[in-house]
């Protein structure tokens, strides 16, 4: 519990502090956001608002893990540095992106067929490494709940044994869920602290999830029984989900409107393909579509809008996607759309966790 509460405190400290700091120095080198001509009008006044800061919030998450540990003498595992190496990469790939907006001077950074590349190799990496790492080095691990992070099983609350996928399916479907998640937050990331603020709430339940995981794990305790979770490293889990709840909790100060810099797709990719790694390690797959169910919804938005534009020659669904922008065009003020999709992130997160809690009692 000390790692984990080290964790959240130095991940929240280290946004709060760094991102003043980071405001700065972009503010002193002109390294300012490009706004979409096709957007709401409302958002022209945001030129120039600096961006990448999602490049705060990956070093803090990172900082404050191995802090953390060292506080508490505790070690590092391999489920935990997984998921910070899909969270780093994937940041790397939204950094390479903004700084194509920047240089170019433009509001489209690297083309979609580039980003789809660097996600998909980062997720195949990401698989193949969480099926094939060697065995958990405690043998009572090993023996209790499996030598690897991940299963090629497709889960919800526990694995689904009759969904069990051959090997490269497996890596092709966390593929997808990696990319699938990234892109998700990535358009959800549109409004001052929209992206962020759900995120927090994500990352919350995920550390509440993962705590909850240790505590009824198939390694410890006395009342094991067919309900205990077969997650490898549960407390590690949930060290790296509250430090990403932290930091975007800390970050949220600076991002909130009006926004003193924005995520950046830094940020934006980063989150989302830690949402899905996390969602992988702790078994709850189909889980983070009700977890994540905002970040679902938007994405639908815009490929119902694609799909209909296309189909129709030019009509459209919604007066512009994602769609946090349509109730910006039909009146509503940035905050209320925030604030009323937080409402809704909220829902779902509560939604999810019940039945999460309702899987382990009745066995799902």
């Amino acid at each position: 519990m000390i790692t984990i509460l080290s964790a959240a405190i130095i991940a929240m400290a280290a946004t709060l502090v760094g991102t003043r700091y980071f405001i700065v120095l972009l503010v002193h080198r002109g390294y300012g956001q490009f706004i979409r001509d096709d957007g709401p009008t409302s958002h022209r006044t945001k030129r120039g608002t600096p961006t990448m800061g999602g490049a705060v919030v990956i070093l803090a998450v990172v900082l404050a893990y191995f802090l953390a540990h060292l506080i508490s003498r505790s070690s590092v595992t391999v489920s935990g540095l997984l998921v910070l190496a899909v969270f780093v990469a994937t940041g790397l790939v939204g950094l390479l992106d903004d700084w194509t907006k920047i240089s170019k001077q433009r509001s489209l950074g690297l083309t979609p067929r580039g980003k789809m590349i660097g996600q998909g190799l980062i997720g195949v990496l990401f698989g193949v490494a969480s099926l094939l790492f060697p065995a958990a080095a405690d043998p009572q691990v090993a023996k209790n709940v499996g030598a690897r992070p991940a299963t090629v099983a497709i889960s919800l609350v526990h694995d689904i044994d009759w969904l069990r996928l051959p090997v490269v399916v497996a890596i092709i479907w966390m593929t997808l869920l990696i990319t699938a998640g990234s892109n998700a937050v990535n358009l959800t990331d549109g409004l001052d602290g929209l992206a962020t603020g759900a995120s927090t709430m994500v990352f919350a339940a995920y550390a509440l999830i993962s705590i909850f995981q240790a505590n009824q794990w198939c390694v410890t305790g006395g009342n094991h029984g067919p309900r205990c979770f077969t997650v490898r490293d549960p407390n590690d889990l949930a060290v790296v989900s509250i430090a990403l709840a932290g930091a975007c909790f800390g970050f949220l100060w600076w991002n909130a409107k009006p926004a003193k810099i924005f995520l950046g797709d830094t940020g934006s990719l980063a989150l989302g393909a830690a949402m899905a790694a996390l969602s992988i390690y702790t078994r709850t797959e189909l889980l983070l579509i009700v977890l994540g169910m905002l970040f679902v919804i938007e994405t639908a938005s815009v490929m119902i809008q694609v799909s209909y534009f296309k189909l129709s020659h030019g009509r459209r669904v919604f007066k512009m996607a994602p769609l946090h922008h349509h109730f910006e065009m039909v009146g509503w003020d940035e905050v209320t759309v925030v604030i009323r999709f937080w409402i809704i992130c909220g829902v779902c997160v509560a939604v999810a966790l019940a039945l999460f809690y309702g899987g382990w009692i009745w066995g799902w």
